[in-house]
């Protein structure tokens, strides 16, 4: 394990209670991409904190599910985010139940989305003010 950054994914880090995703549901989406939203919402914590729901009319296996809340997770531990608190929804279904649950292939895009996702939160460099 990399002492850089945190690896973990404590119950610190997550957004567990209903009126916490409430009040972050509440907020205009941060994001959109293909198949997801993110909503983010700046909290009084020194980290961030994930919540993700993905709903069963569009995921309807629970192998893509697990799939794609693991992804969002690993990904979310690598991003360096500041102090807000992200909620990430699957909106548009991302395969059939006559399909095969989960691909090499969907993995791979969600990956790229989810990863779009929380780039657009990163905090960006200082600049230096000139005026």
């Amino acid at each position: 394990m990399s002492s850089e950054g945190s690896h973990d994914f404590a119950r610190v880090r997550r957004i567990v209670k209903t009126d916490e995703f409430s009040s972050v549901f509440r907020l205009r989406p941060a994001q959109k991409t293909a198949h997801f939203v993110l909503y983010t919402r700046a909290n009084e914590l020194p980290h961030a904190r994930l919540g993700v729901v993905v709903a069963k009319r569009f995921a309807p296996r629970a192998v893509t599910r697990n799939t794609i809340k693991r992804v969002t997770r690993e990904l979310f531990r690598a991003a360096k985010l500041p102090a807000v608190d992200c909620v990430v929804r699957l909106s548009r279904p991302v395969n059939a139940k006559t399909g095969p649950a989960t691909t090499a292939a969907l993995k791979a895009e969600l990956r790229v989305e989810i990863a779009r996702l929380f780039s657009s939160q990163a905090p960006r460099p200082a600049k230096t003010a000139t005026s």
